[in-house]
């Protein structure tokens, strides 16, 4: 093996010679196709950011996500949550644009008068 991938480790009366190795950080339970946002593995269709809107706006925990969302692993909740806090920026971003699209989409899509005045005269 070539001494540029071993470090030596001296300590007195004691040595060791070990590989350095490069580590890649995984997130179990989450995947994040190039380009695309991350998401979990068995379930395609929930993004990260998805979990992660319950957590910060509503204040859930990861126990009380699944408790709403019985489909999710308690594992998986906390593998977004983890994902979420390594990537925090990606994940902001991505629920700023969300929130824009949802804002601007409501922009071009006003409510019909008589809905408002349905929903006045139901509140008195």
């Amino acid at each position: 093996m070539s001494t540029a991938f071993q470090r030596r480790v001296d300590i007195p009366h004691a040595s060791c010679d070990f590989p350095v190795m490069p580590t890649e950080l995984v997130y179990p339970h989450i995947e994040k196709p190039a380009g695309q946002p991350a998401r979990l593995q068995r379930h395609r269709r929930t993004r990260v950011a998805m979990i992660v809107a319950d957590y910060l706006w509503r204040g859930w925990s990861a126990e009380e996500i699944v408790r709403q969302y019985p489909h999710l692993t308690l594992a998986e909740a906390h593998a977004a949550l983890t994902y979420y806090f390594d990537h925090r920026e990606e994940i902001e971003e991505e629920l700023i644009a969300e929130y824009h699209s949802a804002e601007d989409w409501k922009k071009a899509h006003p409510t019909p008068p008589l809905l408002v005045r349905l929903k006045q005269e139901a509140k008195r």
